[in-house]
């Protein structure tokens, strides 16, 4: 049995996928770098344009702080944090300035209560907890099945697919927050003045390239969720 999943033609998808989201790291990895090299006119930091944005919002209560690593920059609503990265704290370049800006962006939609950041909110528990739970119960399934008790097989590995299907409706909903974030931060940029045309077209392109690494992560989670249908939703588990 095990044979033949091994050769399953489904495995393309998985490859698609792979190849989708190494695309995505690549070209957001190279844009950045670019970007990176450019000092924005007005000479502001990362950490100084996000709190000039905050401020500008009337938002006193969250906080600015350094975190270590490359890109690892998150805003963290349940501290009010606006963690920073090495490349983006005390940075003074375009791809900096913007990325922390998008941040703050994810600031305003908490603030301004953005419907799909707390649908996204609501299901991360799920989310999180078919992540790690969805392939333990499909192996176990498949165990299962494989020994004989092929009903009892069957419904763990559906309720693994069920599982690993919140993991990816996570993804979705993740989308149009950050699509949302971007533009926030691209609007603010533009008409603060903080960015003239220029540096807000090189940032448009920064954080295009940052978005698409989640649309290529939500698409391989799909092709992913599409496999795990074509080969168990038709009964194949009991081959």
């Amino acid at each position: 049995m095990f044979y033949g999943y091994y050769l399953d033609w489904t495995y393309i998808l998985v490859i698609i996928g792979a190849i989708l989201c190494m695309v995505a790291s690549s070209n957001v990895n190279s844009t950045y770098r670019k970007y990176a090299r450019i000092r924005n006119r007005s000479g502001i930091t990362g950490a100084q344009a996000a709190k000039m944005i905050l401020d500008a919002q009337g938002i006193y209560d969250v906080r600015i702080e350094h975190i270590r690593g490359n890109l690892t920059d998150n805003y963290d609503p349940s501290n009010k944090v606006v963690h920073l990265s090495d490349t983006t704290y005390n940075s003074d370049s375009v791809a900096a300035v913007g990325v922390a800006a998008h941040e703050c962006g994810h600031v305003i939609q908490h603030h301004k209560g953005y419907a799909p950041i707390a649908v996204r909110n609501a299901i991360l528990p799920l989310a999180n907890g078919g992540a790690k739970l969805s392939w333990i119960l499909i192996i176990v399934g498949v165990v299962l099945t494989g020994i004989g008790t092929g009903g009892a097989g069957n419904l763990i590995i559906h309720v693994g697919i069920l599982a690993f299907s919140m993991a990816v409706l996570f993804q979705i909903v993740t989308l149009p927050v950050e699509f949302n974030a971007s533009s926030r931060a691209l609007k603010i940029l533009g008409e603060s003045g903080m960015f003239d045309r220029t540096e807000v077209g090189q940032t448009k392109k920064v954080l295009r390239a940052a978005a698409l690494t989640y649309v290529a992560a939500a698409a391989s989670s799909i092709l992913q969720l599409l496999r795990l249908l074509i080969i168990f939703g038709g009964g194949r588990s009991d081959d």
